[in-house]
C-alpha cells in the first residue's frame, strides 16, 4: 500500500479532534468523509478505517511511540507511524517519519500483547470491571471481539417491501447482501459500502441496524392495535421496528428528554411511511404521570455504559470513566422505578442495554423485582447477547408482565 499525504493529513486531523477536543469519533470521520470531492470509495474507506483503528488501539500505540496526552502533531504523525509499521506498510521518506525505530516497534508490539489490558487497549480500571463482573474468561473473548470491525446490518422495513425484494433491489444498485439465520428481518452486507446513497434507502426499504438490536423490538412482544410506549426512544430505531411489527395498526408513543432525537425519528419514520407514531418530549414528570397504567408493551432502552457496542464506538474507551458507571446505574435504577408505572395490569415491559455488565443488567432487575413498584411485576425471561458468542453488539434484554388486579 502506498501512502497518499492528503490521506494522511486527514487521519492526523480526526485524531487530533477525537483525543485532543474530545468530539465523537463517528461525527468526526462523517466529517472527514466529506473533506475532498475527488475521493474515491477506497480514499474514503482508508481514511475512516484507519481514524478508527488508530482511535481503537490508543493505548497499545500510545505506550509503542512512547507518547502521551495531550497529543501534539509529531506524536500523532508517531502513532501513525507506529498503525503502518504494525501493517507492514512502507513508510515513505516524509519528516514526519524520519528515525521511526522499525524495528523496536515490532519488539514492543510482541513484548506488550502478552498483557490484555495493552493488547486490547483498554484503560486499567476497564480491565479490572470487566474481569470483576464476568470473570478471566468471557472478559478475555469478550473485550477481544469489541475491538473488531463491525459488520454492517440492514432491518428490512416490512410496511414497505420483504426481505428477499430488498436483496433483489440492492443487487440491482451493485450491493450484495446476505440472509441471517434466527433474525428475521436481517440483512447483512458482504463488503462495506455507503447505504445511505442508495434509491432502497430514499424509498425507506430498510434502516441500518444492528442483529442484536433487532432482538428488542420482537422480544417485547407487539400486536397490531396495542397501546406502546417506547420511553427512551432517542432516534428511533427500535420504534420504527415495533411500528413494523404492529403494522402501522395502534399507537407507539415516543418519548425522550431530548427533543432534537425526536426530530430525527420524525423524519425517520416519513421515510419509513410509520404514521401511528406520537413523539412527546419529557420535559417534566406530566408526560409520564399521564400515561400511567395506560400502556400494553413499554420498551424501556435505558442509558447505559455502551460496553456492549465498543465495536462501532471504539473512543468510548476514552471518554467513559468509573463514575459515570456508577451514575448510569443509579439513573438506569431511577428510570426502572419511574417508567414501569405507565404499564396496565397483564401489561408487559422490556428492559434492554447495550451493556455487558451484569450490574447494569440482572442485577438491576433483580433490585427492581425487590422494590416496592417491582412487586407489581413478575419476571418472565431475559436474554445475554455476548458479542463473542453471537458475533453481533453485547446486548441485554428482561421481559416482565405487571400482575392483574384479583
Amino acid at each position: 500500500m502506498r501512502l497518499h499525504k492528503n490521506l494522511c493529513f486527514a487521519v492526523i486531523d480526526g485524531l487530533h479532534q477525537i483525543f485532543n477536543e474530545n468530539e465523537y469519533a463517528d461525527k468526526v470521520v462523517q466529517i472527514l468523509l466529506k473533506r475532498d470531492k475527488r475521493w474515491g470509495s477506497r480514499d474514503r474507506g482508508f481514511v475512516a478505517e484507519t481514524t478508527y483503528e488508530i482511535v481503537r488501539y490508543k493505548r497499545l500505540y500510545s505506550e509503542i511511540a512512547n507518547v502521551k496526552a495531550p497529543y501534539d502533531r509529531d506524536n500523532l504523525w508517531r502513532l501513525f507511524a507506529v498503525w503502518a509499521t504494525l501493517k507492514g506498510i512502507k513508510l515513505p521518506d516524509w519528516k514526519y517519519f524520519e528515525q521511526t525505530p522499525s524495528r523496536k516497534i515490532k519488539g514492543k508490539f510482541d513484548e506488550l500483547i502478552k498483557i490484555r489490558k495493552f493488547r486490547e487497549s483498554i484503560p486499567d480500571w476497564m480491565d479490572e470491571l470487566g474481569l470483576k463482573e464476568l470473570g478471566e474468561k468471557i472478559w478475555t473473548d469478550e473485550i477481544k471481539v469489541q475491538n473488531e470491525q463491525a459488520e454492517v446490518i440492514l432491518r428490512v422495513n416490512t410496511l414497505k417491501t420483504n426481505k428477499k425484494d430488498l436483496q433483489l433491489k440492492l443487487q440491482s444498485e451493485n450491493i450484495e447482501t446476505e440472509f441471517l439465520s434466527n433474525y428475521p428481518s436481517a440483512l447483512k452486507l458482504k463488503e462495506r459500502t455507503n447505504v445511505f446513497r442508495t434509491e432502497a434507502f430514499k424509498n425507506g426499504w430498510f434502516e441500518v441496524q444492528d442483529a442484536s438490536s433487532q432482538l428488542v423490538a420482537d422480544f417485547l412482544d407487539v400486536k397490531p392495535g396495542m397501546k406502546v410506549v417506547d420511553v427512551c426512544a432517542g432516534a428511533g430505531g427500535k420504534t420504527l421496528h415495533l411500528a413494523s411489527l404492529m403494522e402501522n395498526k395502534g399507537q407507539i408513543i415516543a418519548m425522550d428528554i431530548y427533543e432534537s432525537k425526536l426530530k430525527k425519528l420524525k423524519v425517520r419514520a416519513r421515510r419509513n411511511g410509520v404514521h401511528n407514531v406520537e413523539l412527546k418530549v419529557i420535559d417534566s414528570t406530566k408526560p409520564i404521570k399521564k400515561l400511567h397504567a395506560k400502556a400494553d408493551r413499554l420498551l424501556i432502552d435505558a442509558p447505559c455504559s455502551g460496553l456492549g457496542v465498543l465495536r462501532r464506538n471504539p473512543d468510548a474507551k476514552w471518554k467513559l470513566t468509573p463514575e459515570f458507571i456508577e451514575n448510569i446505574k443509579q439513573t438506569q435504577t431511577e428510570v426502572l422505578d419511574k417508567y414501569s408505572k405507565m404499564v396496565k395490569p397483564g401489561g408487559k415491559m422490556v428492559y434492554a442495554t447495550c451493556s455487558i455488565l451484569p450490574s447494569e443488567n440482572e442485577e438491576q432487575i433483580d433490585k427492581f423485582l425487590t422494590s416496592e413498584t417491582g412487586k407489581a411485576f413478575t419476571f418472565v425471561k431475559d436474554k445475554k447477547v455476548l458479542a463473542h458468542k453471537f458475533g453481533y453488539d453485547g446486548f441485554y434484554m428482561a421481559l416482565l408482565e405487571k400482575k392483574t388486579i384479583n
